[in-house]
């Protein structure tokens, strides 16, 4: 069984939340959401190590939160995160174990993620050596530009079909040797991409998608908790 090392990176202020407690600290179900998360991923035995990366001032709090929580004997390690979630994982690929075959990475604000959703992208990351979770968009995507007009206007410069797009999730998992190499190369060449899969698609290596869920929010707008909530809610009662 290959040993997956997953990091969940938790340095955001969230301030599109328009709150004064960042969005991973959020209560959900009673408990941060961070650390709801946390359990989520824990709930999978293929993932032998956890290493969270959040803000400096926030180090030592959550590193006592983490501890008082039983991960079967698995070790939760928390690390400095950075000013972008680039350099968040990036602080915490520093420590992750040599031995780690495959590495997740997964927003720490996205708390309903599923058990079958992080195997089936393991699964897909074991055999292809990058997969990540997506779903496919549902409105009509408009490629823009933008120009000096008022009122924060933009210009459409093409129509995207939607059978060519997907929205990505997390988990987002790679062959630890490959996301290692993807992060140099962007060190060394000064770039930066929002998610880890375009690193690893500007090296000209295959992502594979696997089908996620609208479910699997990501909370990021101050109504966000509300529908997570409510998706908690219909998934224990079956629905």
């Amino acid at each position: 069984m290959n040993r997956v090392a997953a990091i969940l990176p938790a340095a955001g202020l969230g301030t599109r939340m328009g709150a004064e407690t960042p969005k991973q600290f959020l209560s959900l179900d009673g408990v941060p959401v961070l650390l709801f998360t946390l359990r989520r991923l824990a709930a999978c035995p293929a993932i032998t190590d956890f290493v969270i990366s959040t803000r400096a001032e926030e180090v030592d709090s959550l590193a006592a939160l983490v501890a008082t929580e039983n991960f079967g004997g698995r070790r939760v390690r928390v690390v400095r995160g950075g000013d972008t979630r680039q350099d968040s994982v990036a602080n915490a690929l520093t420590e992750i174990p040599t031995e780690a075959d495959l590495i997740l990475v997964h927003d720490a604000v996205r708390p309903l993620v599923t058990l079958s959703q992080i195997e089936r992208v393991i699964a897909e990351a074991a055999a292809c050596d990058a997969a990540i979770l997506g779903i496919p968009a549902m409105d009509t995507v408009k490629e823009v530009k933008r120009a000096s007009l008022p009122n924060d206007v933009a210009l459409i410069t093409a129509t995207i079909p939607r059978e060519r797009v997907v929205l990505a999730q997390t988990p987002q998992v790679f062959r630890a040797s490959l996301l290692l190499e993807a992060f140099g190369r962007a060190r060394q060449d000064g770039v930066s991409a929002s998610d880890e899969a375009g690193l690893i698609e500007r090296m000209g290596r295959d992502v594979h998608v696997v089908v996620g869920s609208e479910r699997n929010l990501k909370i990021t707008r101050p109504g966000d908790m509300e529908l997570a909530e409510f998706y908690l809610r219909q998934e224990r009662a079956g629905l």
